[in-house]
């Protein structure tokens, strides 16, 4: 992607680097071998991630985020892909939909999370609506001037237990030309609240350091000023989210492939058979062209996506393209990148497992390989009346 960037976009890449390979690489085995990284650790990389302006960089200087453009956010993610999700967690990007609390919510939950003491989580995903939000079960009713929320969600992802909830709720159903409509709403709820349970979810092979929570509201009674947005917004907010959620999954999986190429480009160079090189074989040399050219590919559907945002005319489908691109085309260079070096790709003794391993998490967060396909299928149909 460097072929592509200003001089002020290179700078930043220059200052990530420098970060990951000090603050973040050198844990990577540890805790993905421990499934934890330590507090203290934790709050290290936090803090020097706030120290260089990383942490809450994708917030406005208004709110006293660091403004980045969208294009230097892919670029920041793109690097933090090179390494475990649990270890660059620590600097934070705060949701963007905490940019729509009002009153005293900025002062409770969004200038907290800017300043790295609060953490949210992004709670949508439910044990029976994964892909299908408006399948959602969890529902909040109102009663007198309170809301009072009962359901479950899972697969909430976050480095430690949050502090607060974003949590998706149905308030009601509206009639629209196409039938009834469940309505959604946003609530911030926080750790400690009557009701609002949180348990540690079952460990994942991927991304081992970084968790998965089961919540659970039980009658959980929040006042109506926790509501974000307004009532039935939640599906606008939570697709906001998502939309560039993807983009950022594209652009993590763009830098796992590139240390996934130089990793097997050394090995091919430096590992001897028959007397040379294994990367004279065509059958090692033609793996890397095709890791070489897919990664191009995909970075340049992360550029595209991260450029259209900038100039607000990106498109579901564009964020949906490069996701989908992008988590398969990673799929395929660890693959590769695990068949080049044979037997060593499987060890602990070297990153490949590990990456391999996280690999294969990517078609499935964030929205899954079909449903990204989906959502570029039904923009195309759309054009022609479909």
């Amino acid at each position: 992607m460097e072929d592509f960037l200003a001089d002020e976009h290179r700078i930043l890449v220059d200052s990530l680097r420098a970060f990951v390979a000090a603050e973040l690489r050198p844990h990577e085995a540890d805790t993905d071998r421990n499934g934890e990284v330590p507090p203290e650790l934790g709050q290290r990389i936090k803090a020097r991630a706030v120290e260089m302006g990383f942490y809450a960089a994708n917030l406005p200087e208004s709110v006293g985020g660091g403004g980045l453009d969208y294009v230097s956010l892919a670029l920041l993610e793109r690097e933090f892909g090179k390494t475990s999700f649990g270890l660059h967690g620590f600097a934070h990007r705060p949701s963007e939909i905490l940019m729509a609390c009002e009153g005293d919510q900025i002062e409770r939950y969004l200038a907290p999370c800017v300043r790295a003491e609060k953490i949210e989580f992004f709670a949508l995903t439910e044990p029976e609506a994964g892909s299908d939000i408006l399948a959602m079960r969890t529902r909040a009713e109102r009663r007198g001037g309170d809301w009072v929320i009962t359901g479950a969600k899972h697969f909430i992802s976050c480095m430690v237990e949050a502090d607060f909830a974003i949590v998706f709720a149905v308030t009601g159903v509206d009639q629209t030309p196409r039938g009834e409509r469940k309505r959604i709403t946003a609530f911030l709820v926080d750790k400690g609240t009557p009701g609002f349970g949180i348990r540690r979810g079952p460990r994942a092979v991927s991304q081992r350091a970084y968790h998965t929570y089961e919540l659970t509201f039980d009658q959980c009674r929040v006042p109506d000023g926790q509501i974000l947005g307004a009532e039935g917004e939640g599906l606008a907010l939570a697709d906001e989210w998502l939309k560039m959620g993807r983009v950022w999954v594209a652009a993590a999986c763009c830098g796992k492939a590139e240390r996934l190429l130089e990793l097997a480009t050394e090995w091919a160079a430096s590992r001897h058979q028959f007397g040379q090189p294994i990367g004279k074989f065509q059958g090692t040399a033609f793996k890397l062209a095709d890791m070489a050219t897919e990664l191009k590919a995909a970075d340049l559907l992360v550029l595209n996506a991260a450029r259209k945002a900038d100039r607000g005319t990106m498109a579901p489908e564009d964020a949906a393209m490069a996701k989908l691109y992008a988590s398969e085309m990673v799929g395929r260079v660890a693959d590769h990148a695990v068949q080049i070096h044979g037997g060593m790709g499987l060890m602990e003794d070297l990153p490949i497992e590990r990456l391999w391993r996280d690999a294969r998490l990517d078609r499935i967060w964030d929205g899954t390989s079909e449903i990204q396909r989906h959502i570029t299928s039904r923009s195309l149909l759309r054009r022609h009346g479909g």
